[in-house]
Parts: C-alpha cells; sequence; structure tokens
C-alpha cells in the first residue's frame, strides 16, 4: 500500500502547520489538538499560524516550534493595495517554502483554508461545516460526532483521524517565567498576594454578553466583606472605563488594573487569583485553561457550546426560553436585555461562594 493510500491513522508526518489565528478563546480551545499531535508525533516540527496580536498568548507554550504571524488588517488589503498583495503573496511563497506534509485548519474560513491549499501540504484537514466553501481545499475532513458539542470537543475529533480514541482534552497552559514576575511586581503594588484576591472580568466582545457594571461592583463589596479580600479587575483597554466605573462604585473592594496588562501578564493574575468572576469571553477560557475556580454569566450564548469547558456547575444564568438567542447587540433584543438585567448580584455572590466552599471547604466565603 503506497503512503497515500495508507489511513492517516498508519502515516507519518514531519513538518505539521496548525491554523487557528483568533479569536482569544478560539486560540486556547486548539490547545488540546497540539498536545495531541506533539504526543502522536513527538519528532515533527509543528508550526501554528496566529494573528499577530494574539501570538503573545501562545508564544513559549510546549510543543510549539515556530508561530506563523498573520496580520489579518494588512493581508486583507490585497487586491486593493499593489504593496499589501505583495507581502500576501510573499506569506503564500514563504507558507510553501516550508514543505509542511500536514495542515490542520481550526479556524473553518475561506481565507483559512486557501492559505492550507496553497501551502502546498498533501494532507489538509478541516471541518466540513465550514462557512464560505471553505471544505472545498481539504483533503480529508475532521469526523465531528455531535455539531452541538462544546468547541472543545470539536476541534478535540482531530484525533479520530490519526489513531481510533479522540485525544483527551489537556490544555497544559504555561505562564510564561518573565510575565509571572511582572504580575508579582504588580499585586505588589496593591497590597495583594496571590491565591488572595478575586479576578473580576467585566468585559465581553459582545455588548450582550455583558452584566450591568453595578453589579460586578456590588459582588466586589460582599467579597470583601465576607472574605477581606479585594478583588482585581482586568481586561482590555477597552474594558478601562467600564473598569474604572466598577472600581468606584466598589469604594476601595476593587483594585483596577484593565487595559495595563499584556496577555502573558493577564493569564499570570488569573493563575494567581482565588477565583474568576467572568462572562462566557476569552479570558474564561484562559482561566479555564489555567485550572482555576470560575464563576461564568451567561446570557445570549450557549453555555454548553462555549462556556467553560467541562465545568457545567460553574455557570450562573437565568432559565429564559429565548436565551441562547446569539443576538450581539442590545438595540436587537426584544426582551430588554432580561437575561442580564434580571440576573441579580446575590445570585452572582452565592455561585462564588458555593464553588468556594466545594474548593476549600470550611474556609470558603
Amino acid at each position: 500500500m503506497s503512503q497515500v493510500e495508507q489511513p492517516l491513522s498508519a502515516r507519518q508526518f514531519h513538518r505539521i502547520l496548525i491554523v487557528k489565528p483568533s479569536s482569544l478563546g478560539d486560540v486556547l480551545h486548539g490547545l488540546p489538538v497540539l498536545h495531541f499531535l506533539r504526543e502522536r508525533f513527538p519528532d515533527a516540527e509543528l508550526h501554528w499560524m496566529v494573528s499577530r496580536p494574539l501570538a503573545p498568548l501562545i508564544e513559549g507554550q510546549p510543543g510549539i516550534d515556530r508561530l506563523v504571524l498573520f496580520d489579518r488588517k494588512e493581508l486583507g488589503r490585497a487586491g486593493r493595495s499593489v504593496a499589501a498583495t505583495r507581502r500576501l503573496f510573499g506569506f503564500i511563497r514563504a507558507l510553501r517554502g516550508q514543505a509542511y506534509d500536514l495542515v490542520v485548519d481550526l479556524q473553518g474560513l475561506f481565507r483559512s483554508a486557501l492559505f492550507a491549499r496553497c501551502s502546498g501540504a498533501p494532507v489538509r484537514v478541516g471541518f466540513r461545516q465550514t462557512r464560505e466553501f471553505a471544505w472545498c481545499w481539504y483533503s480529508h475532513f475532521i469526523p465531528v460526532q455531535d455539531s452541538s458539542m462544546h468547541a472543545v470537543d470539536r476541534n478535540r475529533d482531530v484525533g479520530r483521524l490519526f489513531q481510533k480514541d479522540a485525544a483527551t482534552a489537556r490544555f497544559n497552559y504555561r505562564v510564561l517565567p518573565e510575565a509571572a514576575a511582572t504580575a508579582r511586581a504588580r499585586l505588589d503594588q496593591f497590597g495583594l498576594s496571590a491565591k488572595a484576591y478575586f479576578a473580576l472580568v467585566p468585559g465581553a466582545r459582545w455588548e450582550t454578553k455583558m452584566w450591568d457594571a453595578s453589579k460586578f461592583a456590588d459582588v466586589a463589596l460582599r467579597l470583601q466583606e465576607r472574605t477581606g479580600m479585594r478583588s482585581l479587575l482586568l481586561g482590555g483597554p477597552e474594558d478601562r472605563k467600564r473598569c474604572e466605573i466598577i472600581a468606584k462604585a466598589a469604594s476601595g473592594a476593587a483594585v483596577n488594573l484593565a487595559g495595563e496588562t499584556t496577555l502573558p501578564v493577564l493569564a499570570a493574575l488569573l493563575a494567581e487569583a482565588r477565583h474568576v468572576v467572568c462572562h462566557d469571553s476569552g479570558a474564561m477560557h484562559l482561566a479555564v485553561a489555567l485550572d482555576r475556580p470560575v464563576t461564568c454569566i451567561v446570557g445570549p450564548t450557549n453555555a454548553d457550546r462555549t462556556g467553560p469547558y467541562g465545568r457545567s456547575d460553574d455557570v450562573v444564568r437565568l432559565p429564559l426560553s429565548c436565551s441562547p438567542c446569539y443576538l450581539r447587540k442590545l438595540s436587537q433584543c426584544p426582551h430588554d436585555h432580561a437575561c442580564m438585567r434580571d440576573l441579580p448580584s446575590e445570585a452572582v455572590f452565592e455561585a462564588v461562594c458555593a464553588r468556594e466552599a466545594g474548593q476549600v471547604g470550611a474556609q470558603g466565603c
């Protein structure tokens, strides 16, 4: 039987590319695939195509030999700019020059699948259920057992192509030593100690995912009153103003560091948190990858598909018939954002305390 005719489970691959450029949570969902491929092909050179803003998130992670940086904004101008078009063709030439024999496209868009095809790899793996006809560019399809399953499990089904049983989902996220040192210095500035503060991450990409700022402030106040511990407000630059409002309303119970950390330092601060309170967001998936206790506030999305992986008990939501709706804008909601508006701060505070009690017994809040 020739190499081409062999099933993938019987073949060896020597240079592998994972294509998963964005977003933050989606990139983290690809980590179990990375670890499976590294375990299955220990001697292979393994590269990951990732967008420039998210490269620091996985730089230095075990199993990755090289990052292939994708500049979506610049390359997206190809066809409208001579310079951008040249850079796109240069990017494709560089891909082909790597002589990949396996590309695994976890993004599932026309662009990502086209890059897989243009790489020249003879084996190009992706999902059959994709947008933009991306499936046209694949040589093999990931045998997804259930399209309604969690995104991590859908990715995990890659393992079924290469061995009989699907790979066990392992994140194994590593905090970089230099990021940990920076995080400790920031904590020292505010008199906070490892595992002696709560991390509150009140931002999200969709406005419909966000709980009221005043309720986050109330949770911070209640947690300080019950435990004596302050909360650390985390997020990106776009969350800075919202976190300032929360910090002011929390009257010293919360410290605002939103917009003041890199992704590696954000990971280090989440890793040292006693507990993380957040929405269905990238930061939530990072906290899960770091194996931290999480209370996840969910409204318009399906926690079974995008919530904290393997932790259905970590979700707080109202049982409304209209949820999940997947509406991204408040103006689209016919129910005045009831899924978040009617969720009281007491419910989230009690959920945190219940999880704390389960983690540390009588020392819980």
